[in-house]
């Protein structure tokens, strides 16, 4: 013999079955899960377990009109559980599985191998200089550099090959390296 879950007649009326509570109260209950997470996927997911062990207590629930109370108190404990079970992704470990970011130039030895550079230029010969601040200051090709000094191009592109080469040899800029 099973004994009465609902005292009260009217009450038993109003919800005669699980199934009839779960589809007058759902949307509201859906709410309120809504308002426990952000995804709305995941509060259909905490509703559902929610009315999973509402139902299981469905017979022992004596007042009926406490049904709304227990299913958001489910909802709180199971979201509660959730959040204390989380997986946690990262791991501690002696060594970084990432290799140490190569450090940023500093701004001052950047700087200072420009004004090295520069002093470099300025001690070639001045068609050697002109060539080369055209040709790699201004970026300009060989052919408008030739065409700027009034020059062909094999004389643009051997006197900017000397150039070079005493810039490569020049002792401020072999040290600034």
């Amino acid at each position: 013999m099973t004994t009465p879950v609902c005292t009260s007649a009217a009450t038993a009326a109003v919800f005669p079955s699980f199934s009839s509570y779960v589809r007058a109260r759902g949307p509201v209950l859906l709410r309120a899960a809504r308002s426990l997470t952000a995804n709305p996927n995941d509060a259909e997911d905490l509703l559902q377990t929610a009315l999973a062990k509402t139902f299981v207590a469905w017979e022992r629930i004596e007042d009926q009109r406490a049904l709304d109370g227990y299913v958001r108190r489910a909802l709180v404990n199971t979201r509660t559980s959730q959040w204390r079970k989380r997986k946690v992704d990262e791991y501690p470990c002696d060594e970084l599985p990432e290799p140490d970011p190569t450090p940023a130039p500093d701004p001052a030895e950047s700087q200072a191998l420009r004004d090295a550079m520069w002093r470099a230029v300025l001690r070639l010969p001045d068609r050697q200089r002109a060539m080369v601040v055209l040709r790699y200051y201004e970026d300009l090709s060989e052919a408008q550099t030739a065409e700027v000094l009034n020059v062909s191009i094999g004389t643009v592109k051997s006197a900017v090959s000397r150039a070079l080469a005493k810039l490569r040899e020049d002792p401020e800029l072999s040290v600034a390296a």
